[in-house]
């Protein structure tokens, strides 16, 4: 099997991402809800068939445990590919607009570092909002005045 060329994802890559995808895909239907919540309801009713023998009990507890296993990376597959999708899309329009471009990236900073940037945004959000507010207060006044004096 030959190597990947630079920045080819791998043929396993390829094969679990678009398992991940056909799966995430099917596990979100509501027949596939449907099916499951099936199989719970026989199984329940087969109960009393089986006396609710500890076999009975470990075939649920076994077959969920399994499912509930493998989804757990085929679920974080999906979310790491639709975070980073999210990411380059955000960053792409940090990147063309009148944003500031030094925030493109920023997910790979920490979380410290993160809660910092997240701080000093705020800060300025906020004195952007009180700047907002004195300048209509000043319009506001300047307009009043003006009419005092057109009267």
């Amino acid at each position: 099997m030959s190597q990947p060329r630079h920045g080819e994802p791998s043929v396993i890559s390829k094969f679990f991402g678009d398992l991940a995808n056909r799966t995430s895909l099917a596990a979100g239907r509501a027949s596939t809800f449907l099916l499951a919540a099936g199989v719970v309801l026989v199984w329940a009713i087969s109960g009393p068939l089986f006396h609710f023998s500890d076999t009975w009990q470990l075939v649920i507890n076994t077959g969920t445990t399994i499912v509930t296993f493998l989804m757990v990376f085929l679920i974080q597959n999906s979310q790491n590919r639709d975070s980073a999708a999210i990411q380059v899309k955000l960053d792409e329009l940090i990147r063309v607009s009148s944003a500031r471009n030094s925030l493109v990236g920023i997910e790979h900073l920490t979380d410290e570092e993160i809660d910092e940037l997240r701080s000093k945004c705020e800060e300025r959000a906020l004195a952007e909002k009180v700047g907002d507010e004195t300048l209509d207060r000043t319009r506001k006044s300047a307009r009043r005045a003006a009419e005092q004096v057109a009267s």
